[in-house]
């Protein structure tokens, strides 16, 4: 296996990455957003939501949940008989999704512009990826396993690029590191 070296052009996937940092098409509702949110995530509240008393933010934990579950409702998509099981892994990711996004939105308030750019990409990703896994389960209420699966399917696709915006943001844009310890 070969090492790319630093001269080497990015990996297209990089680049999708790095073009949302770069996508000023998304400053003004990206500003407003987080205007909005400033006064919120810096309130007594808010910094406990913000995992303050942890010394890192509470959203990358929380957001294990619904993708762990969601990830877990494919995997019983695979199974034969394990309809209903799927089901409920699909409805334990709607009821966790809310918590991490409100946790994410807290976040959100401290970002810089092009960090905003990429939060809100992610943030508008992971709102259709929880559509379509409410879409998914409601189509199984209604006993269409075969759409629901498939809308679980897409549901996944879309959480995927939505996390992979999030881990950009985290990893390579350094959202949230460090935070409090600087502030010492």
């Amino acid at each position: 296996m070969q090492r790319a070296h630093r001269d080497e052009d990015p990996a297209p996937p990089h680049r999708a990455l790095t073009a949302v940092e770069e996508a000023g098409v998304l400053d003004a509702p990206a500003t407003a957003l987080a205007h909005r949110l400033r006064g919120a995530a810096a309130s007594v509240p808010g910094r406990v939501l913000r995992g303050r008393w942890l010394g890192h933010p509470l959203h990358p934990l929380v957001v294990t949940v619904p993708i762990g579950a969601w990830v877990c409702s494919a995997l019983f998509d695979l199974l034969p008989g394990q309809e209903e099981a799927a089901r409920r892994l699909v409805a334990t990711g709607l009821a966790a999704a809310p918590v991490a996004v409100v946790l994410g939105l807290f976040d959100y308030a401290d970002l810089d512009e092009r960090q905003r750019r990429v939060g809100l990409a992610h943030a508008a990703g992971n709102t259709v990826a929880i559509a379509l896994f409410g879409a998914s389960y409601a189509a199984r209420g209604r006993g269409r396993v075969a759409r629901g699966r498939i809308l679980g399917a897409l549901g996944l696709a879309v959480t995927s690029a939505g996390g992979a915006l999030g881990g950009h943001l985290a990893y390579a844009q350094g959202a949230g590191f460090f935070r409090w310890q600087r502030a010492r």
